[in-house]
C-alpha cells in the first residue's frame, strides 16, 4: 500500500482516493455528524475499514465513519513523524544519579508508523527531549531489559528485573526507577517486594494512563515524581508512584505490597488497600503521610532472591463453582493455589472434596478475600473451619494478587510445606498487617447529597 494512504483498506481507503485526500494531511471533513478539521493519521494494520481517523488540534483522536463523509478538503500537508526531540542529558555532578529500567510502560512516545499507536521513546536524550525537567532532579541513565505490554510480564523478568536492580545498588546509584505498564504493575511491586528486600534506595515503580501524544497524558509529571522520590526521598523500599487526585496536583507513592490498580482509565486509578499510602510527592517536595518506613542508607547491602515457581494460580470464586477447577489445576501439576474467597474466606461445598485431595497430594492452598479491604476470618463459621481442617490456609489481609506472587516465590525456594507456610505468614513490607486504619477503608458512594457536599467542599 503507498504510504499516501498508510494503512487504509475497504471503505476507507476508497474515501480518501475519492477526495484525494493523503494520510498527513491537514483536511476539512463534512460529515452527517458534523464538520471536523484536523490531521488525518495513518490506520493500524489489524484495524477496521470503516474509519478515516483525525487528530484533533485538542489532540485527541477521533474516528468518523466513512458512510457519513459528505466532503473532504486538504488544506495543508505536513508529514508528522512524531519523533521526540533528542539531547544530550546534561551530566551535573552535585545531583544524585538515578537509573530508569524499561519493561515497556509507555513514558514518553511516538507514533508507530506500521500499527498507528504510540511505542515508548527510552534514552536519555529521548526522555530529556520531551522531559526537560529531569535534568534538575538527577542525572538518569536508561537501560530497557524489555519491551513488553504489562500483561507480558511474568516471573521471568521478575527475576531479571530483581537480579539488575540488585547490580546497580552494588554499583552505587542513588536510585531506581522502572517505566512499567499500568495493567500488572502491583504483581510486579509485589513481586519484586519480596525479591529484593532491605534495599539501601528507594525502588519507585511509574507508568501512565494516557500516553504522551494526548494533552491529558499523565506520563510527564509521573515521571518527574518518581525521579525526584529516586533521587530525594528517604523511603527505600519498592514503590508505585502514579497520581493521586484525577487532576495535577500531586502523586502517591504506595508500599509495593498494599497497591492495586482500581480503575480502566482513570490517571488516578491506583490505590492503596488496607492501609494508607506512604507519601504525597509534587514537583518541590515529597510529604510523608507515615513514618513506618524502611529509611535510605549509605551502604550497598541488599538481600536478592530471584526465584519463582511458575506452577501457581489464582482462583477468584464464584456460586456454583465446579470442582473440576482445583482437579485440573492438580493434574495438570500446579505446586500451590490462591483463592480469592467470598466474605471471611468462603467456597462452596462441593468443591470440598477436590481440594481434600489437592491438599492431600502436597499442593499449597492459601485463602485470601476478594472483598479486597478485611481479613480472612475462616474460624467464624463452620464452612471457614472445615476448609481449613482440608488444609486450605488464611493469609490474613494479603491481597489476593501479592498472595500469588509471594506463593510463586515461596514455592520457587522450597518444596517444603511447613516452610513454604513459614515464609508466607511472616509479613515482608507489610504484605501483612495487625489491623487496617481507621481512615483507610474511605469509600463513598457519589450521588448522594452528603457526598456531592463534600466534593463541592474541596473542588468548586
Amino acid at each position: 500500500m503507498s504510504d499516501l494512504f498508510k494503512g487504509y483498506k475497504g471503505a476507507a481507503l476508497e474515501t480518501l482516493k475519492k477526495f484525494n485526500i493523503r494520510v498527513w494531511s491537514e483536511a476539512n471533513i463534512t460529515s452527517s455528524r458534523g464538520e471536523f478539521t484536523g490531521i488525518i493519521l495513518p490506520r493500524a494494520e489489524n484495524d477496521d475499514d470503516r474509519h478515516i481517523v483525525l487528530k484533533l488540534a485538542t489532540g485527541y483522536n477521533i474516528g468518523i465513519t466513512t458512510e457519513t463523509i459528505t466532503d473532504m478538503k486538504e488544506i495543508g500537508y505536513k508529514e508528522a513523524h512524531y519523533k521526540i526531540p533528542e539531547k544530550e542529558f546534561p551530566y551535573t555532578p552535585e545531583l544524585p544519579n538515578v537509573k530508569l529500567f524499561g519493561t515497556g510502560g509507555t513514558i514518553a512516545s511516538r507514533l508507530d508508523y506500521r500499527t498507528g499507536a504510540v511505542i515508548p521513546a527510552f534514552s536519555p536524550g529521548e526522555l530529556y527531549g520531551a522531559v526537560p525537567e529531569l535534568a534538575d532532579i538527577c542525572n538518569l541513565t536508561t537501560e530497557k531489559l524489555f519491551a513488553v505490554f504489562s500483561e507480558n510480564m511474568g516471573p521471568k523478568q521478575y527475576i531479571t528485573l530483581a537480579k539488575a536492580i540488585g547490580q546497580e545498588i552494588e554499583r552505587g546509584i542513588d536510585g531506581i526507577i522502572i517505566g512499567h505498564g499500568t495493567d500488572t504493575m502491583h504483581h510486579t511491586a509485589g513481586a519484586l517486594s519480596f525479591m529484593i528486600q532491605n534495599s539501601p534506595v528507594p525502588i519507585v515503580l511509574v507508568g501512565s494512563q494516557r500516553s504522551s501524544d494526548r494533552p491529558s497524558s499523565d506520563a510527564a509529571l509521573n515521571l518527574m515524581h518518581a525521579a525526584k522520590t529516586a533521587a530525594e526521598s528517604d523511603i527505600a523500599e519498592v514503590l508505585v508512584c502514579m497520581f493521586g487526585p484525577t487532576s495535577d496536583e500531586y502523586g502517591l507513592l504506595h508500599q509495593g505490597t498494599r497497591v492495586r490498580k482500581m480503575h480502566s482509565s482513570y490517571r488516578s486509578t491506583f490505590r492503596t488497600i488496607g492501609d494508607i499510602p506512604l507519601a504525597m510527592v509534587d514537583r518541590e517536595k515529597i510529604t510523608p503521610i507515615k513514618n513506618d518506613y524502611k529509611r535510605r542508607r549509605k551502604d550497598r547491602e541488599v538481600k536478592i532472591t530471584p526465584c519463582f515457581e511458575e506452577r501457581v494460580a489464582m482462583v477468584y470464586y464464584y456460586p456454583n463453582m465446579h470442582p473440576d477447577i482445583i482437579d485440573s489445576l492438580v493434574d495438570n501439576g500446579y505446586k500451590g493455589i490462591v483463592i480469592a474467597g467470598t466474605g471471611l474466606g468462603h467456597i462452596n461445598k462441593p468443591v470440598y472434596p477436590a481440594i481434600e485431595r489437592a491438599t492431600k497430594e502436597g499442593v499449597a492452598i492459601y485463602m485470601t478475600v476478594q472483598t479486597l479491604w478485611g481479613f480472612v476470618h475462616m474460624f467464624v463459621y463452620d464452612t471457614g473451619r472445615d476448609l481449613m481442617a482440608k488444609g486450605i490456609i488464611p493469609t490474613e489481609n494479603m491481597l489476593p494478587e501479592v498472595a500469588y506472587v509471594k506463593l510463586g516465590w515461596a514455592l520457587g525456594q522450597t518444596d517444603d510445606l511447613d516452610k513454604v507456610r513459614e515464609i508466607m505468614l511472616t509479613p515482608i513490607s507489610s504484605d501483612i498487617t495487625e489491623r487496617e486504619p481507621y481512615d483507610g477503608y474511605l469509600i463513598f458512594q457519589g450521588g448522594v447529597p452528603e457526598m456531592r457536599e463534600f466534593i463541592r467542599g474541596i473542588h468548586r
